[in-house]
């Protein structure tokens, strides 16, 4: 599409989550003037725990023009290390992927989520996000898109975007109507000063700790914030959204593992520990229709085992506007958008779903991953 096309789309991104926050600033870094996120939230809130951002990312920030803001509230990161529980072996050490691909090193950064979102919210042009909209209906009227909001808004685009992630809106409106699946683990999570971690983190690498029962330790140190975000996921049966837990019961998942772990599992305060049910979804048939398209979780949400669930996002939303350039029309843009992404997803998806197994590491990163 030509520039002047692409200045005067109405666009509509709902969920000002990382995707859709990244796929507002690729948008408006080709040209797109008339870009508008829709959260659902009355506010946005530090909420979250770390995430690490991959070179290939990266190096979207640097084109994008915000690799400063990133680089500002992050830790760089040059390997990745998979322990046995006790910390007594270690099974994998490899590099980044992609680290060296570029003009510049693209280090693996270390974020907490809630700073990745400020970031990117901050470089986009004021009045672009739209706080307390909850999506409750689209409608596809073939060449632009309706969407109206329990507030009593409507909003009529161009382009609409699904960025609302694994339960998204847009996705069971317009897609597919099937539930998420569950995974049969789940994931407690929390942000803990280092001074309380028991010497755990020593340099700004993760250090993934495999229980031979499926219980995985991940520790992913946020050096910039003198923190550390603390991860264990269990296998379980219980599919409720936000389980319950007790000390006693982290402690028993841990038998086995470095002490420090186990101490660290004592000492929480479980009042700020995100205990969730881990879901994905199955590859969906289709991302789109002529002026509506998904993206991120909405899309391909997958199990966190490869940490590619934001990365993933970040990419669509290149994508996404690099199909918007090369297309003649926006159908003919989201159908190079699907064609170049979905492919890649599907298999990330796939492989997110092997997780990890103490007994089968042999690489910190399978193909593909």
């Amino acid at each position: 599409m030509e520039i002047s096309d692409i200045k005067n789309l109405r666009i509509a991104i709902i969920g000002g989550g990382y995707g859709g926050a990244s796929a507002a600033k690729a948008l408006q870094s080709i040209g797109a003037e008339n870009v508008h996120v829709y959260e659902q939230a009355p506010a946005l809130a530090q909420v979250g725990a770390g995430i690490g951002l991959r070179p290939p990312s990266v190096e979207l920030f640097r084109k994008w023009g915000m690799f400063q803001a990133i680089e500002a509230v992050s830790s760089p990161s040059d390997h990745l290390e998979i322990l046995t529980a006790d910390g007594g072996h270690v099974l994998a050490t490899e590099e980044w992927p992609f680290m060296h691909a570029y003009a510049q090193v693209n280090h693996n950064r270390m974020i907490h989520r809630g700073d990745f979102i400020d970031a990117l919210l901050s470089v986009l042009k004021e009045g672009t996000v739209h706080l307390g909209h909850k999506l409750s209906g689209i409608e596809d009227n073939g060449t632009d898109a309706t969407l109206t909001f329990e507030n009593g808004n409507t909003v009529t685009a161009d382009l609409v975007i699904g960025a609302d992630g694994i339960r998204s809106t847009i996705r069971h409106q317009l897609f597919s109507q099937k539930e998420p699946v569950f995974s049969g683990e789940h994931a407690y999570r929390a942000v803990i000063s280092i001074d309380d971690a028991h010497g755990l983190v020593t340099d700004d690498n993760p250090r993934f700790y495999m229980g031979q029962n499926g219980t995985i330790a991940y520790n992913l140190p946020l050096r910039h914030r003198g923190q550390l975000s603390y991860d264990i996921t269990a296998r379980s049966e219980d599919r409720s959204w936000a389980p319950e837990i007790t000390t006693d019961y982290l402690v028993n998942l841990l038998e086995g593992f470095d002490e420090r772990i186990i101490q660290v599992a004592k000492e929480l305060d479980l009042s700020t520990v995100t205990s969730r049910s881990v879901f994905d979804i199955d590859p969906l048939d289709s991302w789109h229709t002529g002026c509506v398209a998904l993206l991120g979780d909405a899309a391909h949400a997958m199990l966190h085992h490869q940490g590619q669930g934001a990365n993933s996002a970040i990419l669509d939303a290149d994508g996404l506007a690099e199909a918007l350039l090369q297309g003649s029309s926006v159908p003919e843009a989201l159908a190079l958008y699907q064609a170049h992404r979905k492919p890649l997803t599907d298999e990330l998806q796939r492989v997110s779903r092997q997780g990890w197994h103490a007994d089968v590491v042999g690489s910190a990163f399978p193909a593909n991953a």
